[in-house]
C-alpha cells in the first residue's frame, strides 16, 4: 500500500509522456507540429532576451538614480532650481486638484508656494513638496478656502492625480517582470519540495507569482475573471479587393471552412446567431454560439460569444480603402480558462496568434486568387469523409 501512490504516478507519467510522443511524432501531422514548436521556442527566446536586456537597462537607470540622489547629499551638490521646480510641478498634481492655480519658485533649494488652494489640500501638498529630492526647505504663501465658491482660480471640474504602487500597476517594469519570474520560479519549486497545505500554498502564490511577471498581465484577467479580456489579440492585413467584396467575404461566415485550418464548421441560426465548430489543441473540437452586434457594410462588422459559451470572446473587423484594395484590423479579446487554458493549448500547438495570422493570409490568397488553400478545414473534412460545412 505505501507503494501504491509511487506505481500510480509512474503509470499516469508513462501514459501522458506516451501520448505527447504520439502526438509530436504523428506521420501526418508531426512534422507540422515540431516546426510550430520550434518556431514558438524561438519567439520565447527571443522575447525572453529583449525581457532581459530592458530589465538591465531599467535596473540601470534605478540604480543610476539612487547613485546620484547619494553622491548629491555627500558631496553637498545641490540640483538646479529649474529641475526642483518641474520636479515639484509633477508631484503636486497628484495631491492639488487645480494645480494650474498655484505658483512654484525654487531658490537655493527652497521651495516656495503660492497661490489660492482648499484647505484639505494645504497639508498634503506640503508633505509632498517636502518628500522632492533635492529641496531642503518649504516655504508658502497660500490662500487657503473651504470651498471653490466664489475663487475664480478654483473653478471648473478639478482632478486630483493618483500615486498607484507599481505592484498595482497593469504592466509591470522589466526589472519587476524578471524579479517576479525568479522569485516565483524559486518559491513555487521550494513550496513543491514541502509536504502539506504550506506548501502547496506557497507553490500556487510562487507559480501566480512567474505568470504575473512572464505574462505582464494581471492576476484577474489570467484567472479569467474580466470576461472576455483575458487575452488580446490584433493583426492587419492588406487585401487587393474592394472594401465590399472583403465584408461579405467576412460577414460569409459559413465559407470559413475554405480557407481556414481549424473552422470546421460555421452554422447559420438566424437573427444574426452562428454556430461555431473550431478544431482545438490536440485534435479536440470547441463549439460556442456567436452573435452579430454590429454590422455596418462595408466598413466594420463586430461580434461576441452568447453567455455560457465555453470560450468567452469578442472582436470586430475593420474594412478601410486603402490604394486598390483594402486595410483589414482585427481586434479580438478571449478567454479559454485564463492563463492555464491559454497556456496548455499554446504547448499543444493551438496559439490563437499564430492562427489569425495564418488565417488570415490564407483569405487574403483565397479572395485574390480564389485558390482553396490545401490544408482549409473543408478539403480535410472532405478527405476523411466527414460531413462538415463548407464543402459546398
Amino acid at each position: 500500500m505505501t507503494h501504491a501512490p509511487r506505481v500510480w504516478t509512474k503509470v499516469f507519467g508513462g501514459l501522458a509522456a506516451g501520448a505527447a510522443t504520439m502526438y509530436v511524432f504523428d506521420p501526418e501531422g508531426g512534422r507540422r507540429r515540431r516546426a510550430l514548436a520550434r518556431d514558438k521556442v524561438r519567439r520565447t527566446a527571443s522575447g525572453a532576451v529583449d525581457v532581459l536586456r530592458q530589465a538591465v537597462r531599467d535596473a540601470g537607470n534605478r540604480f543610476g538614480s539612487v547613485g546620484a540622489r547619494a553622491a548629491r547629499r555627500l558631496t553637498g551638490l545641490r540640483a538646479d532650481d529649474r529641475i526642483l521646480e518641474e520636479r515639484a510641478r509633477a508631484e503636486m498634481g497628484r495631491v492639488v486638484s487645480h494645480p494650474h492655480a498655484l505658483r512654484i519658485e525654487a531658490r537655493n533649494a527652497c521651495l516656495t508656494v503660492t497661490g489660492p488652494i482648499l484647505e484639505e489640500e494645504v497639508e498634503p501638498l506640503l508633505d509632498t513638496l517636502r518628500a522632492v529630492p533635492g529641496v531642503d526647505r518649504v516655504g508658502e504663501r497660500l490662500e487657503a478656502h473651504g470651498s471653490t465658491e466664489g475663487v475664480s482660480a478654483l473653478q471648473g471640474i478639478g482632478r486630483r492625480g493618483r500615486r498607484v504602487s507599481e505592484l498595482k500597476q497593469e504592466n509591470w517594469t522589466p526589472s519587476l517582470r524578471v524579479a517576479a519570474v525568479l522569485g516565483g520560479s524559486l518559491l513555487a519549486t521550494y513550496g513543491l519540495r514541502q509536504r502539506g497545505p504550506l506548501g502547496i500554498a506557497l507553490a500556487g502564490v510562487g507559480l501566480g507569482l512567474t505568470a504575473r511577471g512572464a505574462t505582464n498581465r494581471p492576476l484577474s484577467r489570467l484567472a479569467g475573471m474580466q470576461g472576455r479580456r483575458a487575452f488580446e489579440l490584433q493583426k492587419a492585413i492588406h487585401i487587393d479587393a474592394p472594401p465590399e467584396e472583403v465584408y461579405d467575404a467576412w460577414v460569409n461566415a459559413e465559407q470559413f471552412p475554405k480557407f481556414m485550418s481549424h473552422v470546421e464548421e460555421v452554422r447559420d441560426l438566424g437573427d444574426g446567431r452562428q454556430h461555431w465548430v473550431v478544431r482545438g489543441a490536440a485534435g479536440g473540437r470547441v463549439e460556442w454560439n456567436a452573435v452579430t452586434t454590429r454590422a455596418e457594410r462595408p466598413k466594420l462588422v463586430a461580434w461576441r460569444s452568447e453567455p455560457g459559451s465555453d470560450v468567452q470572446h469578442a472582436g470586430s473587423v475593420q474594412f478601410e480603402p486603402f490604394g486598390h484594395g483594402t486595410r483589414v484590423t482585427v481586434r479580438m479579446a478571449y478567454n479559454a480558462g485564463g492563463a492555464l487554458g491559454h497556456g496548455v493549448a499554446v504547448l499543444l500547438g493551438a496559439d490563437p496568434k499564430r492562427q489569425l495570422d495564418d488565417d488570415l493570409a490564407r483569405m487574403k490568397v483565397f479572395l485574390e486568387r480564389g485558390i482553396t488553400p490545401r490544408d482549409a478545414a473543408s478539403r480535410s473534412i472532405s478527405s476523411s469523409g466527414g460531413n462538415g460545412a463548407g464543402a459546398g
